[in-house]
């Protein structure tokens, strides 16, 4: 396999997450990272073997680049993940892919025009206990999906939005839902199928913030289920993410990333170990980087294979619009109907 070379943009807390998994992976290589300051550019650069700048646009020049790896904050995506794509590089761009559904739809046509790989970060689908519950699912384990339980009651200080200017703005950030859920979201449409109806309900109760704090929605899926949602970022002290799944032969439950329950007729409940999800329940500091290789490897491959990656551009889109729906409805006290 080719030797493709990755630049990084953006310096946060998941930027070490990637620059990890990338010097990992054997057919990749760490072409550059990008900061808003020096200083960091300069830090992470230096840690990572690379030269670092303060133009993310460099890089879209450098013919030693093949795929910008978007990391910046949810705001900047859109604009960056287009002009990389115009430019000829492909792109693999942080959750949420873009704060507009009509803005990742603009990133999925230029993927197409211009014959380039897009795909969006959800590490959590390569989490072991996920693929096993997709497996069931398609073997028709849980015959017809009845519900999907969806539960992230994280926690987050003050200071974490402090922080940074962006955070916890509406435009630049999202709440509970956009930022912290959306990996949730996107299993959920992930098993369920896609999304018909919902409605929501959103409140900021205990943060000095634009966002909400705590969401909760009600979702009926394509394929006749329903769907809960519950996200937080103000239950202390955060608890690891749940997600139920419930058929008309039997029930999965998942907490974190143990299997808390496991009733599938002639499938015996897999034993993955004491593995730990790829979730920030009190903080956004991940404990492993190891989903992130499994799939920037897969983007790689989907590059060199000229094949879909595992998360598609679709895939983002489909998540972004389901939370879009939920503040929608929120704000207008009415259900949402969203378009197949």
């Amino acid at each position: 396999m080719k030797r493709l070379g990755v630049a990084v943009i953006g310096s946060g807390t998941i930027a070490e997450m990637h620059v990890a998994a990338i010097q990992a992976i054997p057919h990749a290589r760490l072409a550059g990272v990008y900061s808003r300051t020096a200083e960091k550019a300069n830090k992470l650069a230096e840690r990572g073997g690379c030269r670092g700048t303060t133009d993310w646009r460099d890089y879209l020049k450098d013919r030693e680049v093949d795929v910008v790896d978007i990391v910046t904050s949810s705001g900047s995506h859109a604009e960056i993940a287009l002009a990389a794509l115009e430019s000829g590089k492909h792109v693999l761009v942080e959750k949420p892919m873009a704060m507009k559904p009509e803005d990742a739809s603009a990133m999925i046509a230029r993927a197409e025009t211009r014959g380039l790989t897009l795909g969006v970060v959800s590490q959590r689908r390569f989490e072991e206990q996920h693929q096993a519950v997709k497996k069931v699912l398609e073997g028709g384990g849980l015959g017809k999906l009845l519900l999907v339980e969806v539960s992230c009651p994280y926690y987050r200080t003050q200071a974490y939005y402090d922080s940074a200017d962006w955070r916890g703005k509406i435009e630049t950030d999202g709440g509970a839902l956009m930022n912290q859920a959306i990996h949730s979201v996107d299993l959920m449409l992930w098993f369920a199928g896609p999304a018909r109806s919902l409605v929501g309900k959103i409140a900021t109760q205990t943060h000095r913030i634009e966002a909400e704090d705590l969401a909760l929605g009600i979702v009926t899926f394509a394929g006749g289920a329903f769907g809960t949602v519950m996200a937080s970022t103000n239950i202390q002290p955060g608890f690891s993410p749940a997600l139920n799944l419930y058929g008309e032969k039997g029930t999965i439950k998942l907490d974190g990333a143990a299997i808390a329950h496991w009733t599938v007729p002639g499938v015996l409940k897999p034993d993955f170990g004491t593995a730990q999800a790829s979730a920030g329940v009190a903080d956004p500091k991940l404990s492993s980087h190891r989903h992130h290789q499994r799939q920037i490897e897969d983007v790689l491959a989907a590059i060199e294979e000229k094949r879909p990656p595992l998360v598609t551009g679709e895939d983002g889109r489909r998540a972004v619009a389901l939370v879009q729906g939920l503040y929608d409805s929120a704000r207008t006290g009415t259900a949402v109907t969203l378009a197949p």
